[in-house]
Protein backbone atom coordinates (compact mmCIF):
# COMPACT_ATOMS: atom_id res chain seq x y z
CA UNK A 1 0.00 0.00 0.00
CA UNK A 2 1.61 2.86 1.07
CA UNK A 3 4.75 4.18 3.73
CA UNK A 4 2.67 6.44 6.00
CA UNK A 5 4.47 9.37 8.49
CA UNK A 6 5.15 8.03 11.54
CA UNK A 7 4.00 10.45 14.28
CA UNK A 8 6.90 12.04 16.35
CA UNK A 9 7.26 13.09 19.88
CA UNK A 10 5.44 16.01 20.77
CA UNK A 11 2.53 15.37 19.07
CA UNK A 12 -0.22 14.91 20.92
CA UNK A 13 -2.53 11.82 19.14
CA UNK A 14 0.44 9.69 20.56
CA UNK A 15 -1.28 10.32 23.94
CA UNK A 16 -4.65 9.07 22.65
CA UNK A 17 -6.12 5.82 23.67
CA UNK A 18 -7.10 4.10 20.82
CA UNK A 19 -10.66 1.76 20.28
CA UNK A 20 -11.47 -1.44 19.62
CA UNK A 21 -11.56 -3.00 15.92
CA UNK A 22 -15.00 -4.41 15.55
CA UNK A 23 -15.23 -7.37 13.57
CA UNK A 24 -17.46 -5.49 10.47
CA UNK A 25 -14.76 -3.15 10.23
CA UNK A 26 -12.47 -5.81 9.81
CA UNK A 27 -12.12 -5.15 5.78
CA UNK A 28 -11.59 -1.75 6.42
CA UNK A 29 -8.45 -2.30 8.28
CA UNK A 30 -6.59 -4.76 5.62
CA UNK A 31 -5.55 -1.62 3.92
CA UNK A 32 -3.93 0.04 7.22
CA UNK A 33 -2.05 -3.26 7.94
CA UNK A 34 -0.36 -3.41 4.88
CA UNK A 35 0.76 0.71 5.64
CA UNK A 36 1.87 -0.58 8.78
CA UNK A 37 4.03 -3.11 6.92
CA UNK A 38 5.24 -0.72 4.89
CA UNK A 39 5.86 1.87 6.98
CA UNK A 40 7.62 -0.36 9.70
CA UNK A 41 9.88 -1.95 6.51
CA UNK A 42 11.07 1.78 5.12
CA UNK A 43 11.97 2.50 8.81
CA UNK A 44 13.92 -1.08 9.37
CA UNK A 45 15.63 -0.36 6.11
CA UNK A 46 16.47 3.90 7.01
CA UNK A 47 17.65 2.68 10.66
CA UNK A 48 18.45 -0.55 10.39
CA UNK A 49 15.78 -1.18 13.81
CA UNK A 50 12.11 -1.78 14.37
CA UNK A 51 10.06 -4.72 15.02
CA UNK A 52 7.16 -3.55 15.19
CA UNK A 53 4.58 -0.70 14.95
CA UNK A 54 1.08 -0.04 16.45
CA UNK A 55 -1.79 1.93 14.06
CA UNK A 56 -1.39 4.92 16.65
CA UNK A 57 1.92 5.51 15.24
CA UNK A 58 0.80 6.46 11.61
CA UNK A 59 -2.62 8.24 13.21
CA UNK A 60 -4.83 5.62 13.17
CA UNK A 61 -6.24 5.21 16.60
CA UNK A 62 -7.70 1.80 16.58
CA UNK A 63 -5.89 -0.88 18.54
CA UNK A 64 -4.13 -2.79 16.14
CA UNK A 65 0.00 -3.57 16.35
CA UNK A 66 2.21 -4.84 13.21
CA UNK A 67 4.86 -7.29 14.07
CA UNK A 68 7.52 -8.76 11.99
CA UNK A 69 10.35 -10.14 13.12
CA UNK A 70 10.47 -14.12 11.46
CA UNK A 71 7.14 -13.58 10.16
CA UNK A 72 4.32 -11.15 10.07
CA UNK A 73 1.89 -11.37 13.16
CA UNK A 74 -0.93 -8.68 13.58
CA UNK A 75 -2.14 -8.14 17.03
CA UNK A 76 -6.16 -6.97 16.82
CA UNK A 77 -7.43 -5.78 20.25
CA UNK A 78 -4.88 -7.31 21.86
CA UNK A 79 -5.15 -7.88 25.84
CA UNK A 80 -2.10 -8.59 27.93
CA UNK A 81 -1.34 -10.37 31.04
CA UNK A 82 1.72 -10.25 33.23
CA UNK A 83 2.88 -14.14 33.32
CA UNK A 84 5.91 -13.65 36.03
CA UNK A 85 5.47 -10.23 38.21
CA UNK A 86 9.68 -10.34 37.84
CA UNK A 87 11.15 -7.13 36.15
CA UNK A 88 13.50 -5.79 33.99
CA UNK A 89 15.37 -2.73 33.37
CA UNK A 90 15.78 -2.73 29.49
CA UNK A 91 16.71 0.61 27.09
CA UNK A 92 13.81 1.54 25.32
CA UNK A 93 13.98 2.96 21.46
CA UNK A 94 10.61 4.20 19.29
CA UNK A 95 9.48 5.00 15.88
CA UNK A 96 8.16 7.59 17.24
CA UNK A 97 11.65 9.04 18.82
CA UNK A 98 13.83 7.13 16.75
CA UNK A 99 17.32 8.57 18.30
CA UNK A 100 16.05 8.68 22.05
CA UNK A 101 16.91 5.91 23.86
CA UNK A 102 14.70 5.24 27.73
CA UNK A 103 15.36 3.12 30.42
CA UNK A 104 12.55 1.67 31.60
CA UNK A 105 11.10 -1.09 33.47
CA UNK A 106 9.56 -4.15 31.90
CA UNK A 107 7.83 -7.53 33.05
CA UNK A 108 10.30 -10.28 31.95
CA UNK A 109 7.25 -12.25 30.70
CA UNK A 110 3.72 -11.71 29.19
CA UNK A 111 1.03 -13.27 27.72
CA UNK A 112 -1.23 -11.41 25.41
CA UNK A 113 -3.97 -12.68 24.01
CA UNK A 114 -5.56 -11.11 20.50
CA UNK A 115 -7.48 -11.54 17.26
CA UNK A 116 -5.57 -12.32 14.04
CA UNK A 117 -6.40 -10.42 10.74
CA UNK A 118 -8.55 -13.98 10.40
CA UNK A 119 -10.50 -12.83 13.33
CA UNK A 120 -9.26 -15.81 14.91
CA UNK A 121 -8.45 -15.61 18.22
CA UNK A 122 -4.88 -15.91 19.38
CA UNK A 123 -2.33 -16.21 22.32
CA UNK A 124 1.31 -15.49 22.44
CA UNK A 125 3.33 -16.32 25.63
CA UNK A 126 6.23 -14.18 25.63
CA UNK A 127 9.61 -13.50 27.52
CA UNK A 128 12.47 -11.16 27.40
CA UNK A 129 13.16 -9.11 24.40
CA UNK A 130 9.38 -10.04 22.86
CA UNK A 131 8.07 -9.53 26.38
CA UNK A 132 9.48 -6.30 26.24
CA UNK A 133 8.53 -5.28 22.45
CA UNK A 134 4.74 -6.33 22.90
CA UNK A 135 4.56 -4.71 26.26
CA UNK A 136 5.83 -1.29 24.62
CA UNK A 137 3.60 -1.85 21.40
CA UNK A 138 0.61 -2.46 24.06
CA UNK A 139 1.48 0.92 25.69
CA UNK A 140 1.16 3.17 22.39
CA UNK A 141 -2.38 1.70 21.87
CA UNK A 142 -3.68 3.52 25.42
CA UNK A 143 -1.59 6.39 24.68
CA UNK A 144 1.82 5.92 27.07
CA UNK A 145 5.16 6.70 25.60
CA UNK A 146 8.23 5.21 26.99
CA UNK A 147 9.34 8.65 28.00
CA UNK A 148 6.56 8.63 30.48
CA UNK A 149 7.67 5.03 31.82
CA UNK A 150 10.94 6.08 32.18
CA UNK A 151 13.04 4.30 35.43
CA UNK A 152 14.25 7.84 36.41
CA UNK A 153 15.14 11.38 34.89
CA UNK A 154 18.61 10.29 34.08
CA UNK A 155 17.31 7.42 31.84
CA UNK A 156 17.21 9.27 28.83
CA UNK A 157 20.14 8.98 26.05
CA UNK A 158 21.22 9.59 22.39
CA UNK A 159 21.32 6.65 20.43
CA UNK A 160 24.01 8.66 18.30
CA UNK A 161 26.25 8.95 21.76
CA UNK A 162 25.85 5.55 22.50
CA UNK A 163 29.20 3.91 21.54
CA UNK A 164 29.26 -0.10 22.12
CA UNK A 165 27.07 -2.01 24.43
CA UNK A 166 27.15 -1.61 28.15
CA UNK A 167 27.64 2.04 27.82
CA UNK A 168 24.47 3.07 29.28
CA UNK A 169 24.60 -0.04 31.42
Amino acid sequence: MAVKEILLLGNPKLHETSSVVEKHELADFMPIIEDLHDTLMDFKSKYGAGRAIAAPQIGVMKRIIYMYIDKPVVFINPEWEISNHEKMEVWDDCMSFPDLLVKVERYKACTMQYRDRDWEKKVIQATGDLSELLQHEYDHLDGILATSRAVDDHSFALRSQKHGKGNYE
